[in-house]
């Protein structure tokens, strides 16, 4: 989900976080933060560039990533990123063989096809 610049009418697409620690007069402009924190302001390229601190405080800029910051990765986001695959494919799902790991549950295996795995995650279905 794409961010926006926190600035008052201001429509750009954030690229940078600014953070503030009040207590040590410190103001950190950085890549863009993974999640939106509300304690924390998303700037555009422009409103970055031009900000300025408290006179007394310290500007600490981070150099920026050549590239988006890629999407926090947990289990929740990858198992639906796995359906999501799923879900877009035409073709019939490909039976796999399941690994000596999961072979303990024996009785399931003969009525289980694994439609996608990313990761150590698996979408499976009953035949």
């Amino acid at each position: 989900m794409r961010r926006w610049c926190s600035r008052t009418a201001c429509s750009a697409r954030a690229t940078t976080t600014l953070t503030f620690d009040y207590a040590g007069q410190l103001a950190v402009v950085g890549p863009l933060s993974p999640s939106a924190d509300p304690s924390a302001y998303d700037l555009c390229r422009r409103h970055a560039d031009k900000m300025s601190a408290p006179q007394g405080w310290e500007v600490v800029r981070l150099p920026e990533l050549d590239e988006d910051p890629a999407p926090p990765v947990d289990d929740l986001l990858a198992l639906a990123d796995a359906i999501r695959e799923v879900g877009l494919r035409h073709d019939d799902p490909v039976q796999q063989p399941l690994t000596p790991a999961h072979a303990q549950a024996s009785e399931f295996r003969d009525n289980v096809v694994v439609l996608a795995e990313k990761r150590h995650l698996r979408v499976i279905a009953e035949r």
